[in-house]
């Protein structure tokens, strides 16, 4: 019955977000409450959701001063020059630029931590995206996959959690990996460019002269713009914008040039001749955190103190800056507590327990000496459903022992079960993924329909890959 009820609890979630009907943080919260009744458990609601509350309470302060720290990054600055060459590298085309961020998000997700990547990729691409009018979800699915992909490195986690749970050492599972996941690079730029060519296609492409163009002319101008019909292709689409009037174009105008401030080599938040301190600074905190010489909530915690005191020494201006970025903190923050609702329900009441059972139990015993590839597609869907941690710890010992009573090793199942992880880095209980739709203003259900098929056929390219050259 747990098992029944926990997938219908995950489907509902999924179906009301994907179709709108519920935003994700009510989502999040009202649906594990409602099915947590339903187990008949209701009584110990508020023990659930304080044990999730606890365990991610970390991350969400991690978030929260991360997107503070790189907000004020932001500011003065330090991403320009990554910005501006990204831009003359891709000539205002969208094949260039799609590819551009599948480059950079797999260069920033060397950090080991997605939450991280996506701010950057976020920060650096967004503007881009936006005046070409490109499709929003095109970059965070590309960004999630590129991330997911890079998520296999030994400090990202899941390597280091299937060392812990089967008791081998990370290296030799990972070491042996790096061809079957360069292929799924691979396989995520060469995707990047047709999902570039669609959008070449669909909007046509400027060249960079055209675009600077575009920024100077906003800049001297005080008169809102993108109002009235639009609906070209090609550069009209791109010079007229959609359709809209009133109030609402009016703020989604000034909140796209807020945005677009990123570019602005005259905005009062630059700090030129900090540029070297705060790009060290950022290069120190990275360090330690790869290093794990001290918690990364800690980290972000002093970077953001410092970062602050020392290019805004004022308090106002301190406090300017605080302000600019609390829309992104609020959001980010409440949906990883939203989130501690819907993994706390779900752990407290025994369903993933349940639910990984009922998935090792329906596998043909026949399937036994193939459970290296039974475990690697099993991936897709588990680490999607559940945490890294009840995966890895919970549902691959089991599998793995399944798998030693056929002559498995363990070393193929460890790896094996590295598979699902770009798919897993879109799932509504990872909290960086929030921090992507969230930066880049895109709808999680829309993010959803649009990643998850791509994200599973580089899951399955990777998977293949790892059979062809024997590793798995």
């Amino acid at each position: 019955m747990l098992t029944i009820l926990g997938f219908a609890m995950i489907a509902t979630f999924l179906v009301l977000i994907m179709m709108k009907k519920m935003s994700p943080i009510a989502a999040l919260v009202l649906i594990p409450a409602l099915f947590c009744v339903f187990v008949g458990k209701g009584a110990k609601l508020g023990d659930y959701v304080i044990e999730g509350v606890t365990s991610l309470a970390p991350t969400a302060a991690m978030l929260m001063f991360a997107i503070v720290y790189f907000g004020v990054m932001i500011d003065v600055g330090l991403f320009d020059p990554i910005v501006r060459g990204i831009l003359k590298f891709a000539k205002a085309d969208p094949m260039r630029i799609v590819v551009g961020t599948a480059i950079l998000a797999a260069i920033v997700s060397l950090d080991g931590d997605g939450s991280t990547t996506f701010m950057i990729t976020v920060s650096a691409m967004y503007p881009l995206y936006k005046r070409l009018k490109m499709s929003l979800v095109v970059m965070t699915g590309v960004a999630a996959m590129a991330n997911g992909v890079m998520n296999t490195l030994p400090w990202g986690g899941p390597t280091a959690r299937a060392a812990t749970a089967l008791k081998v050492d990370a290296s030799e599972i990972f070491v042996p990996m790096i061809p079957a996941l360069a292929v799924g690079l691979l396989a995520v730029i060469v995707l990047s460019y047709f999902l570039g060519l669609r959008e070449r296609k669909r909007l046509g492409v400027l060249t960079l002269d055209q675009v600077l163009v575009e920024e100077k002319a906003e800049e001297k101008t005080t008169e809102t713009v993108l109002v009235g019909a639009g609906g070209g292709t090609g550069k009209d689409a791109i010079a007229t914008g959609g359709s809209g009037s009133g109030t609402d174009a009016e703020d989604d105008d000034e909140d796209e040039k807020k945005r677009f401030q990123v570019l602005d080599p005259n905005r009062p938040t630059l700090r030129p001749k900090l540029y070297w301190f705060n790009a060290l600074l950022t290069v120190a905190l990275l360090t330690c955190m790869i290093m794990e010489w001290l918690p990364i909530p800690v980290l972000f915690l002093l970077g953001a103190a410092l970062a602050l005191t020392v290019n805004f020494p004022h308090i106002p201006d301190q406090k300017a800056r605080l302000a600019a970025h609390a829309d992104n903190v609020l959001n980010v923050s409440g949906m990883v507590f939203a989130a501690a609702v819907f993994t706390g329900v779900l752990q407290g009441t025994g369903m993933v327990d349940h639910m990984a059972k009922w998935m090792v139990e329906v596998i043909p015993e026949g399937m036994g000496p193939h459970m290296a590839l039974v475990t690697g597609v099993l991936s897709l869907p588990l680490t999607y459903f559940m945490s890294n941690d009840g995966f890895y710890f919970g549902v691959l010992p089991v599998l793995a022992e399944a798998g030693a009573a056929h002559g498995v090793t363990p070393l193929e199942m460890a790896r094996a079960s590295l598979v699902g992880q770009p798919l897993h880095m879109s799932s509504p209980l990872v909290p960086a993924v929030y921090v992507l739709v969230g930066m880049a203003k895109v709808e999680f259900g829309d993010h959803t329909k649009f990643v998850v098929k791509w994200a599973a056929l580089t899951c399955l390219i990777i998977l293949a890959a790892g059979m062809l050259f024997g590793i798995i």
